[in-house]
């Protein structure tokens, strides 16, 4: 792919393809505009836009699930892990059916309609539900390749997705599998676990401002999936690091945060800090960077908030 793409562009135009070769996937869509014009060949029949009634949608694919189809149910975040929860729970993951929900404009890509679109809630609801895994792609090629690594799988999956096109991650770790943190940056010092498109572009843009700035030297670690998460895979990578930092497109609480988090307190591991957004609304419409630099989600918010643990981790040690 070259250029900037979107990671629900990555991801229509794969799923078209995979109705075109595989008579099994259906396409249940909630009126997100997603597939408006396209092509879908002979398999046409087997795109059902049940309208703006994401409860219904979920319901609908448990049941194709049920009857041997593959449903990909098309709705956004922030209606995925609120309005159609219940179904969600009780139709699709309460049963482990192949199911996979794909939420585009995770996080705050719907900045420009306000909060009831802001999907900040979306992973803390999704990883809480047994049986469902939760993939956050963080470019259009990893978005393909998480895609066709949970296609076969037997239970559940929530991917989030982005709005807009953003750059293509560097791929110094090797390509993403599901279940496995992702290397991004080399670093003794700290290390940043970020996830999804925007905060792991900022991270690493943050590692190089601490290394231009302060000779800090600051892992980047992708976390791709949130759901299930490797333990053993993050202690390995902060055992000798000063300061964990969490990065992400979700409020701090339930998220990436919180499972980094649970993580280090079961094993006693180095401080942690964790950068997310605030625990209250957005007080009003803005685009998607505003709303991450007003959560001081920037490089150089992200290298002050590392500087200042640091020094403040410096002074205890000093005590």
């Amino acid at each position: 792919m070259n250029g900037p793409v979107a990671t629900r562009t990555a991801y229509r135009d794969h799923l078209i393809r995979l109705m075109r070769t595989d008579p099994q996937v259906v396409c249940v869509d909630t009126d997100t505009g997603l597939f408006a014009g396209a092509d879908f060949g002979p398999a046409a029949e087997r795109y059902l836009n049940l309208g703006i009634a994401e409860q219904n949608a979920m319901g609908v694919a448990a049941g194709l699930a049920a009857s041997g189809w593959r449903p990909y149910v098309n709705t956004m975040a922030a209606f995925a892990a609120s309005r159609a929860v219940e179904a969600v729970k009780i139709d699709i993951a309460y049963n482990a059916l192949p199911v996979c929900i794909v939420a585009t404009h995770g996080g705050v890509a719907a900045g420009h309609l306000g909060p009831t679109h802001h999907a900040l809630e979306d992973l803390a609801v999704m990883r809480a539900l047994p049986n469902m895994t939760v993939l956050i792609p963080g470019d259009a090629a990893a978005c393909v390749s998480l895609l066709e690594q949970v296609r076969d799988r037997s239970g559940p999956a929530y991917v989030r997705l982005g709005r807009k096109a953003t750059r293509a991650l560097p791929r110094t770790g090797g390509a993403p599998a599901v279940g496995e943190l992702q290397d991004m940056r080399d670093g003794d010092d700290v290390v940043i676990v970020a996830t999804g498109p925007l905060p792991t572009l900022r991270s690493l843009a943050a590692a190089d401002v601490l290394r231009r700035r302060e000779n800090t030297h600051a892992a980047v670690v992708q976390a791709h999936t949130l759901k299930p998460f490797d333990p053993a895979a993050l202690l390995g990578r902060v055992c000798s690091a000063r300061l964990v930092v969490t990065v992400e497109e979700h409020w701090r609480t339930g998220g990436l945060g919180s499972t980094v988090a649970e993580v280090l307190a079961d094993a006693c591991g180095p401080p942690l800090v964790r950068l997310g957004f605030p625990d209250r609304f957005a007080q009003s419409p803005a685009t998607q960077e505003q709303l991450l630099d007003a959560a001081e989600l920037t490089a150089t918010g992200i290298a002050e908030r590392i500087r200042r643990a640091l020094r403040a981790g410096r002074r205890r040690t000093a005590v």
